[in-house]
Formats: structure tokens, C-alpha cells, sequence
């Protein structure tokens, strides 16, 4: 069985789902499946970990630096496709990609949309390719988390359309240690507000190493509010021992997360972290706030780890009762790694996959060839894909920018 995802990367790009495919593709491999990757990019493709751990595993992929524009890109899916038919087509992710699954469904082949987060961008791609013109429907739409899954389900999406397939991580071998002298706070992945809120994250790392005694922090990752960060921990965290720890590799992210003892996560909205996952998984207990998706799946209060309802006392409180009771370090420990074990490990996310998969397969009638059309008619952009959708500007619009990168050109000719 041949399957080909399309992705996106970026240099030093971080987070989930950049993580998670790279990750999944061997267990897919062990299990038959030959899985391939039409990668979308930009900047420097050394720099880009997913591409470069896909093709150190030695998996088909390509990578397109140069499409711009949205019809580009669904022309140069359209044409790779051609050349080499999948059995499954899996746009993941990318707008393009789900407008080229039109194609592909004539031609017989099933595809597969993944929702990934509980954010506006996720909701509009389910409202246009799930419930939207069945042009441009997906077969299925995989959600990583059980609320995701609900949230479509009260949409009025069947739920044999929406399977749950959480992420799957790895389990080691090795734990992480008792806290002894100090205990090593840590927050590991994107440095954005968006979603995470980073700088009120960094404050509540200066206060609780301020506050609470033997404890030091750190804050991995990179991302557009990094230079705010160094700010915050230039000014509020002087002379403390609270710092940033700059971008883990992919591969090494478990190696950094077995020398630490708490993880923090204090997010507005998720859809299911994987780098609290892993963190679990090395048994290093989780700290998070109280919010309604991701999180409830993944931290049981008092079990596998603490949820505090804010990021100023609660916060604080929860640092020091891990810092006081050693008991229970060990305790919610141990429950946070038993719960990946059960739940979430790389196999049993790969069987589910696999299960899914073999079904599409099983019940698709192949017709024709994937067919590339001369001129593609798409739909006008939804106002939540303004930045993943594209466009060129209109003629007139083309022709000015046009004149004057022209103008500019013969101006610097003639002062040279």
C-alpha cells in the first residue's frame, strides 16, 4: 500500500506536528505501508528538521521552495501525484492540498484531512472540506484529540468520518530522576502568544523560581516572540536562575527532557501537545492550566499530573507542592508515564493508522488517472486561510508592481 502525505517545514521550525510525521512514518513502514511526502518549504532546507530527518530515514519525498501561489501548488501536488498514484492521499494540514483532493477523488483515491488544533484555522478547514461543497470533501477526517472529535460530532459530522487517532510517542527505557538539590522546571516547544502565551509563561517561571527555593527553569524553542522573552528574563529574572535554552532537535528532544522534573504548559487552547506527550512518556510531571481541549485527555488532577486554574498563584502554588513533597513528584510521575504507556505510545497509534488506512483501501474503486487540468477554478478565500491560501493579485494590481520593479531596475542601472 503506497501513502503520500503533504506537509510543510520551515528552518528551525518547532512543534507537533513537525514532529509527529517524521515519527510516524517508520512505524507505518514496519507495518507495509509505503509512505511518501510532498513537502512545502521555504528558507534554507538544512534548517528544515522534518525534511531532513525524513530524508535521513530514506523515505520518497520532494520539496517545493518555488510555488508561491495556491493554484501553483495544487498544479505541482497535482503533478507529482500523477506521476507516481498513492493509494491514499493525505493533505494533512494544507489548503492546497485539500483543494487537490478534488482531483484525486475522481480519479478514485481516498483522502485524508487531519485536524490538529482547536483553533479558527481548524474549524474553517472542517466547515470547507468537511462540511462544505462536496467538491472538495475529504473522505476522512482524523482528529488527534476525543474533544475535537466531539466538537465535529455536535457539528452535525458523522462520526464514521471523523475517526480519533491520537498522536503516538515514544516510550524510553529510562525515567527521570527524583528531584534531590534542585527541581528543573521546563517549558518545551513554539515561542508565540498565540495559543501559548509565552511571556506570561516566562513571568511565571521568574516569580516561581523567585518565590520557591532549590528550584531553577528553563524555556526551549524559538519562534516570533523569542526576543520579548529575552526581555522579560533580562529584566524579571536577573541575577535568578531561570533561562532560555534555545532550539532542541526533534531527534533529541527526550534526551533534554529526561534531565528535567516538571514541563509546563499554560496554553489558551491545544489540540493534544506532543511535547507534554513525550514528557510524560520520560516521566516528568506535568503542569498545565485548566483548559477545555488537549490537556483534560492527558492530565488527571492528582494522577498524572497537576492542572491549576491561572499563571500567577495557582501556578506558583503547584511549583512549590512539587518542590515540598517529594511523594508526589514520584507519584503523579509515574502515573503521567503509565498513562502514555496505556494511551498513547508510537504503536498504538501506528496500528490505528494502519486499521484506517487498509479500510480506505479496501473499499476504494480506482477509475482513472489522476488528471492535472490547464486552468483551475477555486474557490474564493475562506477569511481564515488569508495566510495558508495565497493569491496572486489582480491584474491591474500585477501590472503596477510590475512597472515598478521595472522602474527601480533602470534607476539602479543608470546610477551604476
Amino acid at each position: 500500500m503506497k501513502v503520500t502525505f503533504c506537509a510543510s517545514d520551515f528552518p528551525n521550525q518547532v512543534g507537533g506536528p513537525y514532529a509527529w510525521l517524521p515519527r510516524l512514518l517508520p512505524d507505518l513502514r514496519a507495518r507495509s505501508i509505503e509512505p511518501r511526502v510532498l513537502f512545502f518549504s521555504g528558507g534554507k532546507i538544512k534548517k528544515c528538521q522534518s525534511i531532513q530527518q525524513v530524508k535521513q530515514q530514506g523515505f520518497p519525498h520532494e520539496v517545493s521552495t518555488t510555488n508561491r501561489y495556491t493554484r501553483q501548488r495544487v498544479r505541482w501536488i497535482l503533478e507529482k501525484l500523477s506521476e507516481d498514484p498513492p493509494d491514499v492521499f493525505i493533505p494533512n494540514l494544507l489548503v492546497p492540498a485539500f483543494y487537490a483532493s478534488h482531483w484525486v477523488k475522481k480519479a478514485g483515491i481516498p483522502t485524508i484531512g487531519i485536524l490538529h488544533s482547536d483553533d479558527s484555522f481548524y474549524h474553517a478547514a472542517v466547515d470547507q472540506f468537511v462540511l462544505g461543497s462536496p467538491k472538495y470533501q475529504v473522505s476522512k477526517f482524523v482528529c488527534v484529540s476525543r474533544f475535537l472529535q466531539q466538537t465535529l460530532l455536535e457539528k452535525g459530522v458523522p462520526q464514521t468520518t471523523i475517526p480519533c487517532i491520537p498522536y503516538g510517542v515514544p516510550v524510553p527505557q529510562d525515567t527521570a530522576k527524583p528531584p534531590t538539590d534542585k527541581l528543573k522546571i521546563i517549558y518545551l516547544g513554539r515561542l508565540v502568544e498565540e495559543q501559548k502565551q509565552i511571556s506570561q509563561l516566562a513571568q511565571a517561571f521568574c516569580r516561581a523560581v523567585k518565590e520557591v527555593p532549590n528550584t531553577e527553569a528553563v524555556i526551549y524553542g524559538s519562534g516570533n516572540a523569542s526576543s520579548s522573552v529575552e526581555k522579560i528574563l533580562a529584566e524579571q529574572g536577573k541575577d535568578l536562575p531561570v533561562r532560555l535554552g534555545g532550539i532542541v532537535p526533534n531527534s533529541e528532544v527526550q534526551k533534554y527532557l529526561l534531565e528535567a522534573h516538571v514541563i509546563v504548559l499554560l496554553s489558551d487552547y491545544e489540540g493534544l501537545p506532543i511535547a507534554l506527550m513525550e514528557a510524560m512518556a520520560c516521566g516528568v510531571v506535568p503542569i498545565c492550566l485548566r483548559i477545555r481541549s488537549g490537556i483534560p485527555e492527558l492530565v488527571e488532577e492528582g494522577v498524572s499530573g497537576l492542572l491549576v486554574s491561572d499563571r500567577q498563584d495557582d501556578f506558583v502554588n503547584a511549583i512549590r507542592r512539587l518542590r515540598e513533597e517529594p511523594h508526589l513528584w514520584k507519584k503523579l510521575s509515574q502515573g503521567a508515564r503509565s498513562k502514555i504507556e496505556a494511551e498513547y505510545s508510537n504503536h498504538f497509534a501506528a496500528d490505528l493508522w494502519a486499521e484506517l488506512l487498509a479500510e480506505l483501501v479496501q473499499n476504494a474503486k480506482a477509475t482513472e488517472k489522476i488528471k492535472v487540468p490547464r486552468f483551475f477554478v477555486l474557490p474564493t478565500v475562506h477569511p481564515a486561510f488569508v495566510q495558508r491560501d495565497p493569491r496572486p493579485p489582480a491584474l491591474p494590481r500585477r501590472l503596477v508592481n510590475k512597472s515598478a520593479y521595472l522602474l527601480k531596475k533602470t534607476k539602479q542601472k543608470l546610477s551604476n
